[in-house]
């Protein structure tokens, strides 16, 4: 175990700097948190990015902090596979001469595999001197498990590269005048995503084989599923039905499973960060839920792997949406006539090439609401919403 640590903290016995691009708008909210004592999970998509954001944390806290009082341990990995997160603990505190007053900072990487995380980093909070942060790529475990951690955490989603980030990881700066580069760049965007990886090596078969680990991993052996050909056509259908109202009863239908089971596969696919599901907007809260979904991709780079970018008004869409997911939208439709998205206090329709429909414009112009966007062009992504 002792080369294991070693090995995982390089900065205990050398320099160490995390060279990867910076995402600076989730570095910084690591940074605020540094100073509570609440546990901080970072989540999000496969491969979209914790380890490295967890790493570039460290790079900044060995500005100020003794490398000696990091511990960094990567629990997937196959060392430390038999011990539990007291045993590794334990054992840096022997390495490193420690007394369980001395405080330091505890960054746990895929945290939820370990079985009985949630005791663990329970018993560490309550105990011992130290700020954690964890990760892990299934919320599955951080919702049906953090309970017993109630009030003591503090979850991030960390999500596909924003088209501020694409600009960013492909090294361009963009002038005023630069309106063709924009344009070209943001059709690179449309179809590539915002999977880190693959917007710098647009290697397919990682993209494909990333897509495959997901449904094998965190879905079919997971949850103990015999039927894979049932989940696999299930994401293709999902794929290709992308920004369109879609009932549980339409997707028993089409693939001859039950509505509970439609309902439970798709939640399985939410908790794995591939979809996301928003309600149609009521003011009654029974008509929302029973209404008919929205399905959305956690990023485009996969929907286009399905859709082979034939159907890129719908990944615009998905991009609209993966813009404002944290606002809570829901989609609005009254007879028949449906608009994007609506928040607080923002009515938005995605529109890719095209116009609104007389009657879609007709319901657009009489909502009563603050702030009216029609989204249609790269300019809406390099804004904030206010």
């Amino acid at each position: 175990m002792k080369y294991e640590l070693f090995k995982q903290n390089p900065w205990w016995d050398k320099q160490f700097s995390e060279q990867s691009i910076i995402r600076e708008h989730y570095l910084n909210k690591l940074i605020d948190n540094l100073n509570n004592k609440e546990i901080i999970f970072v989540t999000g998509l496969r491969r979209i990015g914790k380890t490295t954001l967890l790493r570039q944390l460290i790079s900044h806290l060995l500005k100020t902090t003794v490398p000696d009082d990091i511990l960094f341990l990567s629990l997937d990995s196959f060392p430390l596979m038999e011990y539990s997160i007291h045993d590794v603990v334990e054992e840096y505190r022997k390495i490193k001469k420690k007394k369980t007053s001395d405080f330091f900072f505890l960054i746990l990487d895929e945290v939820t595999t370990k079985e009985n995380f949630e005791s663990e980093l329970k018993s560490l909070y309550d105990n011992d001197n130290l700020k954690m942060f964890c990760s892990s790529s299934i919320a599955t475990f951080l919702r049906d498990k953090k309970a017993r951690l109630t009030g003591r955490t503090k979850t991030i989603e960390l999500m596909p590269l924003s088209f501020k980030e694409f600009i960013q990881f492909k090294k361009e700066k963009i002038g005023a005048s630069d309106k063709s580069l924009l344009e070209s760049l943001f059709e690179d965007y449309l179809k590539t995503g915002g999977i880190p990886r693959y917007v710098l090596t647009k290697d397919r078969d990682y993209l494909n084989e990333m897509v495959e680990s997901i449904i094998y991993k965190d879905i079919i052996s997971y949850y103990n599923i015999t039927s894979e050909r049932t989940i696999k056509e299930l994401f293709i259908l999902l794929c290709r039905r992308v920004g369109k109202p879609l009932s549980y009863n339409k997707i028993s239908n089409i693939l001859s499973i039950s509505v509970d089971s439609a309902k439970r596969y798709i939640g399985y696919f939410e908790k794995s960060y591939l979809f996301f599901v928003i309600d149609r907007f009521s003011k009654s809260p029974n008509e929302s839920v029973t209404s008919p979904k929205k399905i959305y991709a956690g990023d485009v780079g996969i929907l286009n792997l399905v859709t082979e970018e034939k159907e890129l008004g719908a990944s615009f869409e998905n991009i609209v949406f993966l813009k404002i997911k944290d606002k809570n939208p829901k989609y609005l439709s009254e007879n028949l006539t449906e608009i994007d998205f609506i928040i607080k206090d923002h009515l938005i329709e995605a529109k890719y090439n095209s116009e609104m429909n007389k009657k879609q414009k007709a319901l657009f112009d009489s909502i009563r609401i603050k702030n009216k966007i029609i989204a249609d062009s790269p300019e809406f992504f390099l804004k904030d919403l206010v």
